[in-house]
């Protein structure tokens, strides 16, 4: 790969091995290197610009979860070395709650959580990126609920006026790259389905997913077949209505060894006007960053893996509605 320390095979090979180098080598110095300086990072949580940021950010995660581990389960990419490579990496994470931090003194709690992470990249250096963490998942396996935590986070931030203000479309950065994917068949399939569910053609879901399907959604819950994806679905449609839905990026790939799979970025934009997923409608203005991988069989959809992260989302009701 032009432009690419050549001990990295291919563009996954990259992916996953600054991944491991950075967080369980230590080599959290070579962010300098694999990181751009002006490097623009958004989470469900916020916006941040910088590799200093970066460097910071995953020394305190590491003094709070020593023993953290970061698995690839799959990294579903797009690109060229002229142009610039965007990948959709997939990661199960374990770590061990051993020091004080964000989530408050240790607790000793042993975790396994997802996060997925699109990051764009070219000549060896990553430029942009957007990643979703399961927090449902980290605060539910350290005994709190996702509405506790997130009141409590922002009291111990220093309350309303102080504390980080979520990724909205007002709080966003435009970064340097500017593609939407590629045109491979299985991203338009899985960006289709999204589309008809958030839509309402609900019947898009037994219509596309394979019987025996396995599910795996925020808060670290997993299910299996078209009810437990109409389930998921439902809800959160159900809160946000009216809220637009878009879809921002989309990668489909065939490759060796593995089956047709997807990548989809999206985000829900609007009105909890609704009941569901997020009780009862309090009108607050709400910004969903999603991530969906899905892998295809001869009987329809047969994994996929949605993240967002509902504490995010939870601050934004909290702000809005002052019920802090």
């Amino acid at each position: 790969m032009k432009g690419f320390d050549p001990k990295f095979r291919d563009f996954p090979d990259y992916i996953l091995g600054i991944t491991k180098e950075i967080w369980e080598d230590r080599g959290i110095a070579t962010l300098h290197r694999y990181y751009h300086p002006d490097i623009v990072v958004r989470m469900p949580a916020g916006v941040s610009t910088g590799n200093q940021g970066v460097i910071g950010a995953t020394i305190a995660t590491l003094a709070e979860f020593p023993d953290r581990s970061l698995l690839g389960e799959d990294v579903i990419w797009s690109g060229n070395e002229d142009d610039g490579f965007m990948s959709s990496h997939r990661i199960l994470s374990t770590a061990t709650h051993l020091g004080d931090g964000q989530y408050g003194k240790a607790t000793g709690k042993r975790l396994v959580y997802r996060i997925i992470a699109d990051c764009a990249a070219k000549a060896n250096m990553i430029d942009d990126e957007w990643l979703v963490r399961d927090q449902g998942a980290v605060v539910r396996q350290m005994g709190w609920d996702p509405l506790g935590f997130t009141r409590d986070q922002i009291a111990r931030e220093g309350g309303p006026d102080r504390c980080a203000k979520p990724l909205s479309p007002a709080t966003d950065i435009t970064g340097p790259y500017k593609g939407r994917g590629n045109d491979n068949e299985w991203g338009a399939r899985l960006a289709e389905l999204l589309t008809r569910v958030m839509g309402a053609d609900m019947a898009a879901i037994p219509a596309s997913y394979d019987r025996a399907a396995h599910l795996e959604y925020p808060g670290g819950v997993t299910g299996h077949g078209p009810g437990d994806a109409d389930r998921f679905w439902m809800p959160l449609r159900g809160a946000l209505p009216d809220a637009t839905f878009a879809i921002h990026h989309v990668i489909g790939r065939e490759d060796p060894t593995m089956p047709p799979r997807a990548a989809v970025r999206w985000s829900l934009h609007g009105k909890h006007a609704g009941w569901g997923r997020f009780g009862a409608p309090t009108g607050a203005d709400l910004y969903v960053l999603g991530i969906t991988h899905a892998e295809f069989g001869p009987w329809g959809l047969r994994r996929e893996y949605t993240l967002f992260d509902e504490t995010a989302i939870w601050r934004q009701i909290l702000l809005a509605t002052g019920a802090v």
